[in-house]
């Protein structure tokens, strides 16, 4: 798996799929994954549209194979600092960005603060911020430090996925999340539970995709609603019957879903 370094020194790990025409040069579609992920998160997403798009799939700071970052080299501008970074490494100049859950909102602060280098933004499971979300980080957190990130883990299970989802994704998926250092989760959460860019959202310009369970345990959908009545390219899809982790239990869809936006909003074919 290729690595870089951001600009603060610290090393990330980054997969590319590209199958487009080599004859073409590929728009970038950066993929940034939630919280408890990594790149591998998008396994299912690759194949749908990298045939497209030079898919970059970034493992954040202190998730998958990328460094686990001191309290100095973390903070919510540096996880956009290291978006920018990468594409800079990959000599990019403008991208499009695709986030889920905290990926999401990373994202769209990428779109926010860096408004010539983002072409466009989509957004899985997220509202402008977790600030006014009805998330008990506190709750969560003691439940780690008490438990072990795994039974915290398990114990949320039922508020991310439908009845029935196969069993074995679930134990994959919580494998996957269990890799993150537990520490590093507990000063995550509490900085993405500070970000409120209910104010900003009018100053997103770029076409915008929000696509939002209608059964999300911790975020209603009025919250989501948000998005659409403030940012003004913003293209709203629900999908009815999921909880929060829509991006991993219908991957495909979602997938699609993107491809299909940024067909419109692009000359990618």
């Amino acid at each position: 798996m290729p690595t870089f370094t951001a600009s603060d020194g610290l090393r990330l790990a980054y997969t590319v799929d590209d199958y487009t025409d080599p004859w073409r040069t590929p728009d970038t579609l950066i993929l940034l994954h939630a919280v408890l992920g990594s790149s591998r998160r998008f396994y299912a997403w690759a194949p749908v549209l990298a045939r497209h798009f030079r898919v970059v799939r970034l493992d954040m700071r202190g998730h998958g194979k990328s460094e686990v970052p001191d309290e100095k080299r973390f903070s919510f501008e540096r996880l956009v600092r290291d978006v920018i970074d990468l594409a800079d490494h990959l000599g990019c100049p403008s991208f499009h960005v695709a986030g889920s859950s905290a990926g999401a909102i990373i994202g769209m602060q990428t779109a926010l603060d860096y408004a010539t280098r983002v072409k466009t933004v989509a957004a899985f499971a997220a509202t402008a911020g977790l600030k006014d979300t009805n998330i008990d980080h506190h709750a969560w957190i003691a439940k780690v430090k008490a438990k072990g990130l795994r039974a915290f883990f398990e114990s949320t299970i039922e508020e991310r996925f439908p009845a029935g989802t196969d069993a074995g994704f679930v134990r994959w998926f919580t494998d996957e999340a269990c890799r993150t250092d537990e520490d590093f989760f507990c000063r995550f959460v509490p900085v993405m539970r500070q970000v409120d860019q209910s104010a900003r959202l009018h100053e997103i310009e770029q076409p915008l995709l929000c696509v939002v369970p209608d059964s999300d345990p911790h975020i209603t959908l009025a919250q989501y609603e948000a998005m659409k009545t403030h940012a003004p390219r913003c293209e709203f899809v629900v999908y009815n019957g999921y909880q929060h982790n829509i991006t991993d239990a219908v991957p495909e869809r979602c997938a699609h879903e993107l491809l299909n936006f940024l067909h419109r909003h692009s000359h990618a074919q």
